[in-house]
């Protein structure tokens, strides 16, 4: 027989004043009708990979439990298809809230962020520089960053993608890419990584 261990959050340990950050953002007063209904986690490809289902972030949210939300796979692991909040019955912008989330943890250096946002970062330059992502660029760039000795442990990955055509080693530029360039920087300018 198997024994249920719980947690019990006291009331004292919400973190009040973020919950009323969460819910002074565009939308995101929203997560206060959510009923709990399981159709965005269901509607979620990548389900399967998180830690917490979106549904159980949102109760998280509103519990206060802003280090627990901050410090989840689950706001990284979100592919951004939108089926959730396609789906959703209450109208809530998930996945826009999930950004939100993921700009939060990486302005507190939340230890998970901070992979990721040496991912984002790689993945801006080498589309800002040719206007398209370069695979071999963007993990040499990122094992560096991140994890130089386990670069070693991946590159027989590499090596069979490489052996099969399957990874280009260069990269050609596209047309027009100082239009994408002023996008870049404008997101850039209205807080995006």
């Amino acid at each position: 027989m198997s024994s249920v261990q719980q947690t019990v959050i006291y009331e004292e340990a919400m973190d009040l004043k973020w919950l009323e950050e969460i819910y002074g953002i565009p939308g995101g007063s929203k997560i206060k009708d959510c009923i709990q209904c399981g159709t965005c986690s269901g509607s979620c490809p990548v389900s399967w990979a998180m830690e917490e289902m979106p549904r159980q972030i949102f109760a998280m949210v509103r519990a206060g439990m802003r280090d627990k939300v901050l410090e989840s796979t689950t706001i990284w692991t979100c592919a951004s298809c939108y089926q959730c909040a396609a789906r959703c019955p209450q109208e809530i912008k998930i996945t826009d809230i999930m950004y939100i989330l993921k700009r939060m943890a990486i302005r507190e250096n939340k230890p998970r962020s901070k992979n990721a946002r040496a991912f984002s970062q790689t993945f801006v330059d080498i589309v800002n520089k040719t206007g398209r992502s370069h695979e071999v660029s963007l993990m040499a760039r990122y094992m560096l960053a991140t994890n130089p000795l386990g670069a070693f442990a991946s590159a027989p990955v590499g090596l069979a993608l490489l052996s099969h055509g399957r990874l280009p080693l260069t990269s050609t530029k596209v047309k027009g890419i100082e239009g994408l360039r002023k996008i870049i920087a404008k997101a850039q300018q209205m807080g995006g990584e």
